[in-house]
């Protein structure tokens, strides 16, 4: 009999979803924000990666060194440690560093 409690990440954050719409006034376009947000990261993060590993990428076909490449794998552990995109996506947005601009609601406060 396993009586052990499974392990919770001491890294996960529970958030306040108020604090998420203070700024548009609707979590879901909060919420659209953070998730563009989130890709542009991703992509810059992805870009960046496959960068550093063509740096690394060989000529041959050996196929010993394809397996055996440590920088390679020392440069993707360093990514894969690194915080989501979808986190500081949210930290970014709870900080104030995302410009946005929603222009329905400006034809809306000009009208």
């Amino acid at each position: 009999m396993n009586t052990n409690k499974p392990a919770v990440p001491n890294t996960t954050v529970t958030r306040n979803v108020n604090d998420l719409d203070q700024k548009t006034e609707n979590i879901y376009e909060s919420l659209v924000i953070i998730a563009k947000r989130a890709n542009q990261i991703s992509n810059n993060i992805k870009e960046e990666l496959h960068g550093k590993l063509a740096e690394f990428a060989s000529s041959n076909d050996n196929l010993e060194e394809i397996f055996e490449n440590r920088e390679q794998i020392e440069i993707s552990k360093h990514y894969e440690r690194m915080p989501k995109p979808s986190l500081i996506a949210i930290d970014e947005f709870l900080n104030g560093k995302v410009y946005h601009r929603n222009p329905a609601k400006e034809e809306n406060t000009k009208a």
